[in-house]
């Protein structure tokens, strides 16, 4: 079983930074139901720890608290760029410290909350769940960085 002890504080960082990277992704794909969206990150947060005790490592991370400096970047390409390579660095580490099915929850867990963020406000141009095409194409790329196959 991996935890956090086995991460230097910087490689937990960047674990921890990796799910709500991957929902503000979503949020800010398309324009509108962004305090849904928010909410519904938490709510996927709060949907796993239920399920406390499956996975050491995704019990810890999701009892920290999710935070992401969406500030720091300029535009939506930027945030996009940047959140699809901590979660691309996430999953090299977790490769390389965890076991498969604590990488495997991990990636689940994060597709899981991409997923919530986009049902969670309808969209216009969505089809017949209200998932917009912007929201769908950024799971799609959530998915690739992940290298979790199909969404």
């Amino acid at each position: 079983m991996t935890a956090k002890a086995d991460f230097t504080a910087a490689e937990w960082e960047l674990i921890l930074e990796g799910p709500p990277s991957a929902g503000l992704i979503v949020i800010t794909a398309q324009r509108g139901g962004t305090l849904r969206e928010t909410l519904s990150m938490a709510k996927a947060y709060g949907e796993a720890r239920q399920q406390h005790g499956q996975s050491e490592l995704l019990d810890e991370i999701v009892s920290a608290k999710p935070a992401i400096d969406h500030t720091r970047y300029r535009s939506f390409d930027e945030l996009k760029e940047h959140g699809l390579t901590h979660l691309r660095d996430a999953v090299a580490l977790l490769d390389a410290k965890a076991t498969p099915q604590e990488l495997d929850d991990y990636q689940h867990f994060v597709l899981h909350l991409a997923d919530k963020v986009a049902h969670a406000h309808r969209e216009h141009d969505g089809d017949a769940d209200g998932v917009g095409d912007a929201e769908r194409a950024a799971i799609v790329s959530i998915t690739e960085a992940l290298g979790a196959g199909t969404p």
